[in-house]
């Protein structure tokens, strides 16, 4: 075989494609009932979620199949967040809100609001979900039946996203083609290797036993990315995690519009892709596969490569609930994901804080 700049295109579209195609095959909904004596903990920080929370909450005590709670933490919100929840919770005794203290040095806030949620927690599950996270009715119990029936310490899923707006696709959808399409076995629990580990911090059920003795969030207190530290954090310890399908499970609608996006994927770069090291292989691996066929056409290995990077792309979307029509923005959503990660590169080696919500965090170490 002649590795011409053709050939090697279509090798780098043909990997994620292959690899995709597994972990489709691979990628199972919960299964098994939660056994009897389980209680579920939904867990839920808030900060200025006044828009969210009340839709949150209902979606939430409307679980069937298992026991729950209910527990909301405040985390300094501005907003009227604190009296939606606060006026449920005189109507609903499973709902319980609590403050949050002071953030203390050291912590990032939903780290700190997490931990805080974690030890006052009464289950025997400890369900983690965003206040824009809709659970669907059996959530709750299919993740913790799937849990206790596969012996895991965590499960994990990506909701069904939400997406309104170009923006929106042009920034949601890579979250699950890296997910499916790079990562081999897509987090399921054969891949025992932390480095293989995934989980996602919009819906993360972690197992009381497993919380404890890892130190939970406490542990990961820096990060921002609890959905990739824990997990691996779990794994090193020696236990099981598992990502599960999402879209049956709850919807998320993570961001409105593009600049907003923009910023919250830019504040979560900072601790994936976004190395000195890691990015310029990445780089090529994103740009050779998903870019560079375009400027190799009309040649008959770059159409092939295109096929394939859309079919991924098209089996991704539409296994994960994701509209459509974001599938034509696929090329120039590949360049606003590189472009989001040797932007927050820049900011790292030049020690720029990112901004959420009110709060800035420094940048970690170059790594």
């Amino acid at each position: 075989m002649t590795w011409d700049p053709t050939t090697i295109a279509l090798a780098l579209a043909a990997l994620p494609a292959l690899n995709g195609l597994v972990n489709l095959f691979l990628l199972r909904a919960p299964d098994g009932p939660a056994p009897a004596g389980t209680l579920v903990s939904i867990l839920i920080p808030a900060r200025d979620e006044a828009a969210n929370i009340g839709a949150c909450l209902e979606a939430a005590l409307a679980q069937q199949g298992v026991d729950i709670e209910v527990v909301v933490m405040d985390d300094g919100s501005t907003d009227g967040t604190p009296d939606i929840v606060g006026a449920i919770a005189a109507r609903d005794p499973r709902v319980r809100l609590i403050a949050a203290p002071p953030l203390p040095e050291g912590w990032s806030g939903k780290m700190h609001a997490c931990a805080q949620l974690g030890a006052a927690a009464c289950g025997t599950h400890l369900l983690f979900i965003d206040a824009d996270v809709r659970l669907a009715p059996g959530a709750a119990a299919g993740l913790a039946g799937h849990a206790v029936g596969h012996g895991l310490g965590l499960v994990s899923a990506v909701p069904r996203q939400r997406i309104e707006t170009i923006g929106e696709g042009l920034t949601v959808p890579i979250i699950n083609l890296l997910l499916l399409g790079y990562l081999p076995g897509g987090g399921r629990a054969f891949t025992r290797l932390p480095g293989f580990a995934a989980g996602c911090g919009q819906m993360m059920m972690v197992a009381r036993d497993a919380y404890a003795a890892t130190g939970g969030h406490g542990a990961v207190r820096t990060t921002l990315h609890d959905g990739l530290k824990l997990t691996r954090l779990l794994r090193t310890r020696g236990w099981r995690t598992e990502m599960v399908a999402g879209a049956d499970l709850a919807a998320c609608r993570m961001y409105r519009g593009f600049g907003e996006s923009w910023r919250g994927f830019l504040k979560n770069a900072r601790e994936g892709m976004a190395t000195p090291l890691g990015l310029p292989v990445w780089t090529v691996v994103l740009a050779g596969a998903h870019l560079w066929p375009f400027a190799l056409l009309p040649a008959g290995a770059a159409w092939l490569a295109l096929a394939l990077v859309f079919a991924l792309r098209a089996a991704v979307t539409l296994r994960s609930g994701e509209p459509a029509w974001t599938i034509v923005l696929h090329p120039a959503a590949v360049v606003v994901a590189l472009a989001i990660q040797w932007t927050a590169l820049a900011r790292v080696l030049t020690g720029r804080k990112e901004g959420w919500k009110g709060r800035s965090y420094a940048a970690p170490e170059p790594s």
